[in-house]
Parts: structure tokens; sequence; C-alpha cells
């Protein structure tokens, strides 16, 4: 009565089960990521190297399947960590395709389908997301989220000049993780891949407006950002950072319609933005109605 309460987010049983899911997917890529190097490192130590292209390709897990120890003790300790990543890999194998069959049963199967228009956000990244965040109405604006993903700049400033520094990560962990890789996606050109026509023809006109704006936008910052010297580990930071900012402009409060009022992108207003369909174009973009 007095205003002193505040409002919080209480998820449903289906969502804390979904999030169990994503979590346990997260933890067997974490093994998978542990026991690669660990059995690399087995073979190197007695200097028994692959020749092929690609490690963790068929080709090179049928080499490992083939490889013969020079001493008799060796085999039990290469087949132990072999094993284990047989088994992380199956794991994972098993969770993932988990993860898409229950997102596509969801009740925010909306948001998840509304996330997927941009680039770099897969079905497992846009569950993982939806499912460790909730809905779109806990943040009134993007600065919010960003905020909550520890994603804001740490500042260490004393007057006028400023001093930002690393990003704090205090916020929520695993939607952090999944968005930072998301916004690898954005280190080449923008353009229209094979996999986004078909999650952009059942979109409302307005998000794909959005999806390419912020493509374009992105794919230019990072650029800029690399040309300056800036690290790759900042540059991809920033651009998790205003990814989430399409993000929140992005996913609705209700159902995905065409009258769905989720127009507002945060990080178009102090772009260049090029004129869609109009004549000003960029050079080397093409727009996907062109494509």
């Amino acid at each position: 009565r007095s205003g002193d309460l505040t409002p919080v987010y209480v998820p449903q049983v289906e969502d804390e089960a979904i999030r169990d899911v994503s979590r346990a997917r997260e933890d067997a890529l974490r093994d998978l990521k542990t026991a690669k190097p660990r059995l690399k490192a087995v073979l190197l130590r007695h200097d028994i190297r692959y020749t092929g292209r690609a490690s963790w390709s068929p080709a090179h897990l049928r080499w490992l399947r083939e490889v013969v120890c020079p001493t008799p003790a060796q085999p039990s300790v290469f087949h132990a960590y072999l094993r284990a990543v047989t088994e992380h890999r199956e794991r994972l194998g098993r969770l993932e395709p988990a993860l898409h069959d229950q997102g596509h049963t969801w009740r925010l199967r909306p948001v998840v389908d509304a996330l997927q228009a941009l680039r770099g956000v897969q079905c497992t990244v846009a569950v993982t997301m939806v499912a460790e965040l909730g809905a779109r109405s806990r943040f009134d604006k993007p600065s919010h989220l960003r905020s909550s993903l520890g994603l804001t700049p740490s500042e260490d400033s004393t007057g006028d000049p400023r001093h930002p520094g690393a990003i704090p990560k205090t916020g929520h962990a695993h939607t952090r993780r999944a968005r930072i890789d998301g916004a690898w996606a954005y280190r080449y050109p923008a353009h229209v891949s094979r996999p986004l026509p078909w999650r952009l023809d059942t979109r409302p006109t307005p998000l794909q407006d959005i999806r390419w704006k912020a493509q374009v936008r992105l794919c230019t910052r990072d650029r800029h950002l690399l040309v300056r010297g800036t690290p790759p580990h900042r540059v991809v930071g920033a651009i998790a950072r205003e990814l989430s900012a399409c993000m929140w402009a992005s996913a609705p409060q209700g159902p995905v319609t065409s009258e769905t009022p989720s127009l507002y992108c945060p990080c178009m207003q102090r772009a260049r933005v090029l004129t869609i369909h109009g004549k000003r174009r960029r050079r080397g973009v093409v727009h996907p109605s062109a494509a």
C-alpha cells in the first residue's frame, strides 16, 4: 500500500524445467571443453600427433580410436580420457535436441521465435536467454537488462575525465555467456546467410527491419573497433552489450503478431542508419529484399 514492496518475476514450473535442461546442456559443454585438452595433452606428452586438417572431425575421431600407445601402461590412461570425451559428446547430443523440443511446445515460444530473427541468435541461445531471464516486462529499458547481465563497463572516474574499465561480470553468468557467444557472429560483413531466410519469412516486417539495421550497425562497429586496435575480447563484449538492446527491442511482451508494438531499438538512435527501402545504401551491403 505504501509502495515499499517491489514486484518480482516468479517463473512457472515449466519455465524452471526448461532452465534445468539449459543448464545441464551448458554443464555438458563445459565438461567437454575440459576433457578435450586433457586428451590432447596425453598424446602430446608421448609425441603422438595428428596429421590431418581439423581436430575433432569424424576423421580425427576415427584416428583416435586407432591410436597405439608405446607402452602397456598407457592404453588404460588414454582410453579413460577418450571415453570421457565420448561420454560428454553423447550427453551434449542428447540434451541439445531435448532443449529444442521443449522450446517448440513452450508457452514463451513466441518470444524465442522473435529473438531468432537476429543474427547469431539461434534456438539454443534464444531458449537459454528466455529461460534464464523470463519476461521482458522485468526490464523497463535496455540499460537495466545490460546491468543485470554484467555487460555495463565499470567506471573509476574522478571529475570530468571518464575512466571506464572492464565489465564487472556480476550479473547473470549463464545468459552473459550465451549473449557473448552470439556476438561473435558479427565479426563478418552484414549478409543474409542460408539459415536466416526461413527464420525471417514468418516474422513481421518491422521485426525484419530491426534485425537488418542491427546487423548492419553491429557488423560495422565490430570492424571499426578492430581497425582501431581494440582487443578482440573487448570488441565482442561491446557487441554483446549493444546486441542485448536489440534483443530487448525484438522480444514482445505478448504473442508475436504483425500488430506487436516491439519496434523501438535503442542501439539505432546514434547510428547512421541507411535507408532500407530508399536509394541510399552502404557499399558492400545487400538488403534482404534484394538478396
